[in-house]
């Protein structure tokens, strides 16, 4: 099918009369059927697009996947909950609305965990999302469809969104490339919000250059949202020269060593091989890597600071899912009762514990010894990154501690501590708004795992120019997930 190749590719295609958009678009559909079937991976399925006219932008006559917490006019938008199920919104995201100027064509909107609060893609209102390199196993989440459906060869790339990891985790999860920019670089407006200093727009695709494309036609200013930025002089496709002599990386040796860790398991040891012999295609290519130390009591407290900021930021921003202004209505004879049904009906377990958290931590009583004191232990992480990117490059590191985990898995959730801080690591990129890309990196029993590069702010260029360069040295560039595990 000429809809699983590159961007790149596809646009060659298309200039050159070879094939169609409506041509590409059936193809999409056709493979969405399938992706749905296999991984539940979509809310909604687009089956009259608007096709649109092929010219020198590289996107143009190109099917794209929509997370479903992306406001898109006259299309449901979900954000995976029930208490939005039957919302269609009136306006359209400012990220969305500038690929579709662009000429690319949504095709479907892809399911997440409720409202992104999640890293397992197990919280969807429509149901639980596969891994398609094993229906057995999770996608992570919350960016679960799009991360399959990207895997999976539905198109070359969707729409993603990252609070802590859910985009770059759901991508070595499934094999491909997850891109999340510096704070800002692509406007927040029409993004249903969790945690607004944490939430960053960005894209999953099978190569780095995709990634590229995409972004550059993304970002810039955009009036509606007072964090974006101008990145005009910004240009991600131009700055993929591959070379990266006499760039300095470095990792964190109380995650990467395996002597840190009393009781590793097979899998873990497994997994920091993968990440040393990455390492050593990294100095192969002109780079240094250096070993240096992170504060442990920082490192530990990452899930506990997340936690704090995450959710009652959540708690305020969706105060308004009240059953009254828009999406369902609940039942009552006041707005207390019809407010109260409504949120007790429409949430799901996971997002009320979330909001109770949020709503105790936000307390007055509370707010300094939680809330404050987790903005400050933010700072102090932000702060330590910022004094190594003062003599690195960029920070790389192994994604998770390990392989993607079973859907039945009781502990699918990582319950042991001393791997915890390796799972979560990834947040440190949203605390200080650091583009942060993962691509993957091998195999470990037949399923992919990744590798996470994240440079110091507005400094995407050479952040993706790193992971160009390394994903040019490994044989996962483009790939697809498939039922026979990689033979």
């Amino acid at each position: 099918m000429n809809i699983t190749k590159s961007i790149e590719e596809l646009h060659t295609l298309l200039k050159n009369k070879e094939v169609t958009p409506d041509e590409l678009v059936k193809e999409s559909l056709l493979k969405t059927k399938e992706v749905q079937e296999k991984c539940n991976a979509f809310v909604t399925i687009i089956d009259n697009p608007r096709i649109t006219e092929v010219t020198d932008n590289p996107l143009s006559g190109i099917p794209f996947g929509v997370k479903d917490n992306y406001s898109t006019k006259g299309i449901l938008s979900t954000g995976s909950s029930n208490t939005l199920k039957d919302y269609v919104p009136i306006f359209t995201a400012t990220a969305v609305e500038k690929l579709e100027n662009a000429g690319a064509i949504m095709v479907n909107k892809t399911a997440l965990d409720e409202f992104g609060m999640g890293g397992t893609g197990t919280t969807c209102a429509t149901g639980v999302v596969k891994n398609p390199w094993d229906e057995k196993r999770m996608c992570a989440g919350s960016s679960a469809g799009s991360a399959a459906a990207v895997a999976s060869g539905v198109y070359p790339f969707a729409l993603g969104s990252d609070t802590g990891d859910s985009i770059r985790k759901p991508a070595a999860y499934c094999g491909i490339v997850g891109y999340k920019p510096t704070y800002g670089m692509i406007s927040r407006y029409g993004l249903f919000p969790f945690a607004s200093s944490l939430d960053h727009c960005g894209v999953l695709t099978r190569s780095v250059s995709d990634a590229a494309y995409v972004v550059d036609a993304m970002k810039g200013i955009d009036d509606k949202d007072q964090t974006t930025w101008d990145s005009k002089d910004i240009h991600l496709v131009d700055s993929l020269s591959g070379d990266i002599k006499g760039k300095k990386l470095f990792y964190i040796k109380e995650l990467v060593n395996i002597d840190n860790y009393h009781h590793p398991s097979e899998m873990l040891k497994s997994h920091l091989e993968n990440f040393q012999k990455t390492l050593d295609l990294v100095k192969n290519l002109g780079a240094s890597v250096t070993e240096v130390s992170f504060d442990q009591s920082l490192l530990n407290a990452l899930p506990s600071v997340y936690v704090c900021l995450s959710c009652a930021e959540a708690t305020s921003n969706m105060s308004n899912l009240t059953g009254i202004i828009f999406g369902g209505r609940g039942v009552g004879n006041t707005p207390d009762e019809i407010m109260m049904d409504h949120r007790t009906k429409g949430f799901s377990p996971l997002i009320k514990r979330r909001f109770v958290i949020g709503s105790y931590i936000l307390q007055k009583e509370n707010q300094e010894r939680y809330f404050n004191n987790a903005a400050r232990v933010r700072r102090l992480i932000v702060d330590k990154m910022k004094d190594f990117f003062k003599s690195y490059d960029a920070l790389i590191m192994p994604v998770g501690s390990g392989i993607a985990p079973y859907l039945d898995d009781d502990n699918n959730m990582i319950d042991n501590d001393e791997v915890r801080c390796l799972e979560e690591h990834l947040q440190i990129g949203n605390f200080g708004g650091f583009p942060s890309i993962t691509i993957p990196s091998g195999f470990i029993s037949n399923m992919p795992v990744g590798v996470n590069i994240t440079g110091n702010c507005y400094d995407d260029e050479n952040t993706l120019n790193i992971a160009y360069a390394l994903e040019s040295v490994m044989p996962y560039k483009n790939q697809i997930a498939k039922d026979d595990k990689n033979e």
